[in-house]
């Protein structure tokens, strides 16, 4: 019985070691599964340079201060707002997009900015 348990805990050890050698980084921002229409949209907009539903915010810098997404210069990221049906305001969802010019990388958030996707398919 004593072999058989020393058996469990080296193969316990060997597998808790293989599990974090083959582990994503936690820091790592999923891809995004299926988007709701009003975040392609507003990837549409991006896309064509505007016009934007809300000009004051739309399009403007977006400092990465909870730090969630990676770390870049400041000024790297910018946001803008994803419609939610049945809101007079503009809600939580954004598309930030990051980059020198044309956007390098896309990510959305449902939850204003507490947790991201990263969007491949633009």
């Amino acid at each position: 019985m004593r072999g058989v348990k020393k058996l469990v805990v080296a193969l316990a050890g060997l597998c808790s070691a293989c599990a974090f050698v083959d582990a994503p980084a936690s820091d790592a921002i999923p891809v995004c599964g299926n988007l709701p229409a009003e975040a392609r949209d507003t990837i549409g907009l991006v896309e064509h340079g505007g016009p934007y539903p809300y000009p004051d915010n739309d399009d403007a810098r977006f400092g990465n201060y909870e730090g969630v997404l990676p770390d870049e210069e400041l000024g790297y990221y910018r946001e803008y707002t994803v419609d939610t049906p049945g809101l007079s305001h503009r809600g939580a969802r954004r598309i930030v997009t990051g980059g020198e010019g044309d956007p390098e990388v896309w990510y959305y958030t449902d939850d204003h900015y507490e947790s991201f996707c990263e969007v491949t398919d633009v």
